[in-house]
């Protein structure tokens, strides 16, 4: 028994182990939670602000009929000016063709007219017509040379011509012969000049022994055209 009870007394727990004053306390713990809240301090003028938006107005149908006529008022101009443009290009294309041409042949096409009505110089050279003979002058007085005939016929115009054929022709403008006009002069290689008188016909001084003649044209010639 005494063994026994010194057993019982070494298992017993002294009476300090049952005391409370160190021991976990739950509503103590919670408390501390609770009293350990945080603050967030938000400045007036951040709750105050407002988000703007940008006011809408829905068109009306006036207004959206005067936009759809300003497109197509704008896209019927560009058109106009596209088209003008390419008029333009197709003309200035077509003058410069013409000008290469000239000037590659030494011929003007489409030339423009003398200063002088081609059918009066016609005229006026038709009264000499078998009346003034071939010859060496420049007077009908006299006589007239080939050259002599053209340069008494144009002076009455306001155009001096020099004497010689070669002289008369570069005192002009070479022309094609779908150009030519009565009036124009007609030059041949040979060294000779006549005046167009139109429909195939020309009039010349042709040779000694002859007079003045209205006749077919002939030979290989080529035409110029005086003030131009």
């Amino acid at each position: 028994m005494t063994a026994a009870a010194g057993l019982i007394a070494t298992m017993a727990l002294p009476a300090y182990a049952f005391s409370t004053a160190g021991a976990f306390d739950p509503s103590a713990s919670l408390s501390s939670v609770e009293t350990g809240q945080q603050t967030l301090a938000v400045d007036a003028a951040a709750l105050d602000s407002t988000v703007s938006r940008d006011a809408y107005v829905a068109p009306s149908k006036d207004d959206v009929a005067a936009e759809k006529a300003k497109v197509a008022a704008e896209a019927a101009a560009a058109a106009a000016k596209a088209a003008a443009l390419q008029v333009a290009t197709v003309a200035s294309t077509s003058v410069t063709s013409k000008a290469s041409a000239s000037s590659n042949s030494g011929i003007v096409v489409n030339p423009p007219s003398g200063p002088y009505s081609g059918e009066a110089v016609v005229d006026f050279a038709m009264q000499f017509v078998g009346v003034v003979p071939y010859g060496s002058g420049a007077s009908p007085d006299t006589s007239f040379g080939c050259d002599g005939l053209t340069q008494y016929v144009f002076k009455q115009f306001g155009i001096n011509l020099p004497r010689t054929v070669s002289n008369q022709a570069a005192m002009g403008t070479r022309i094609s012969a779908s150009d030519a006009q009565p009036g124009d002069l007609m030059i041949y290689s040979i060294g000779h000049v006549g005046i167009y008188a139109g429909n195939g016909k020309m009039i010349d001084s042709p040779d000694w022994g002859r007079f003045v003649e209205y006749r077919p044209v002939w030979g290989s010639y080529y035409f110029v055209r005086l003030g131009i």
